[in-house]
């Protein structure tokens, strides 16, 4: 049986996007079903389906992005109890810092019994200004590169059962 990786991302100026679809692209040579969901699409169904989950978001205002919540909120309780143990990774797009996000997801994954099998990839655009937080984002190739790394070590670890 395959099993499936969900990647449940949110992106207004497509940096979070940029990382969750290198993450998914590499994922899929490694012998799992990959699903790329926007937040706003992802249902209690499709998180119940997948075996592990990849979570991508911005920071915004020191905290996962509301379209994220919206998504946790929607899901949290109808899962609840029913996947316990399974697998994740985060990965957050950040303009300074990224750790608040960091801990927001990590509760409610701690909430779902969820176990994480690596530390959130914080990748940082040092946007600061407002001119600069809306803009459109280019995430770097070296840091597309560690999005890839994640996605594709998850994938591996489920496929052979280490996760």
């Amino acid at each position: 049986m395959t099993k499936t990786l969900l990647v449940v991302f949110h992106s207004m100026t497509g940096g979070t996007r940029q990382m969750a679809a290198a993450a998914a692209r590499a994922a899929e040579g490694e012998g799992v079903r990959v699903r790329l969901l926007e937040a706003r699409d992802a249902s209690a169904e499709d998180v119940l389906s997948a075996e592990g989950y990849l979570f991508a978001t911005p920071e915004n205002l020191a905290a996962i992005a509301g379209v994220m919540k919206d998504f946790f909120d929607r899901t949290y309780y109808p899962v609840l109890g029913r996947i316990e143990g399974r697998p994740y990774a985060l990965m957050i797009c950040a303009g300074s810092d990224g750790s608040n996000a960091a801990r927001q997801v990590a509760r409610i994954a701690t909430g779902w019994r969820l176990r994480a099998v690596a530390e959130p990839l914080i990748v940082c655009t040092h946007a600061q200004t407002p001119e600069a937080i809306l803009a459109p984002k280019i995430i770097a190739a070296e840091e597309i590169a560690r999005c890839e790394e994640l996605g594709a070590t998850l994938a591996a670890g489920m496929a052979i059962g280490m996760f």
